[in-house]
């Protein structure tokens, strides 16, 4: 795959909720801080990760509405929206539909994803979860 098949196959693979897909785009010892504000380490710590924002929103979507390729370098705009369905911070589920904006900034080697640092919108995102929304 090349990395603007790599990037496609990774928000699939959000998309599709199925985290085995992990193993074959991300290299093993890949650096990923998420829109969470939360950093995990290697495929597992990326799972873990991902199990987190499943729990708390079930449905989530990565809408991806630009991306931009130069060299092992790729940068996406994506809006993420979903239910919240489970625990997420200090918020109890509130079945509130979220909707907020993130971007991620890619590094590839060797056929795989090496880093990823996602920027979100964590104000927009707290004031979604809370019950008062």
């Amino acid at each position: 795959m090349d990395n603007k098949e790599l990037l496609s196959a990774y928000y699939e693979m959000w998309n599709d909720h199925d985290f085995s897909k992990a193993d074959r785009l991300l290299d093993s010892d890949v650096r990923f801080h998420g829109s969470l504000d939360i950093v995990a380490n290697g495929i597992e710590g990326f799972k873990e990760y991902a199990a987190i924002l499943m729990t708390a929103f079930p449905n989530l979507y990565h809408a991806v509405e630009i991306t931009v390729h130069e060299n092992d370098r790729a940068a996406a705009y994506v809006t993420y929206t979903g239910t919240h369905e489970g625990p997420l911070f200090n918020y109890k589920p509130s079945g509130n539909r979220i909707c907020y904006s993130g971007a991620s900034f890619f590094h590839f080697r060797n056929g795989k994803i090496a880093s990823i640092n996602v920027l979100g919108d964590l104000n927009a995102l707290h004031k979604q979860l809370s019950n008062d929304a």
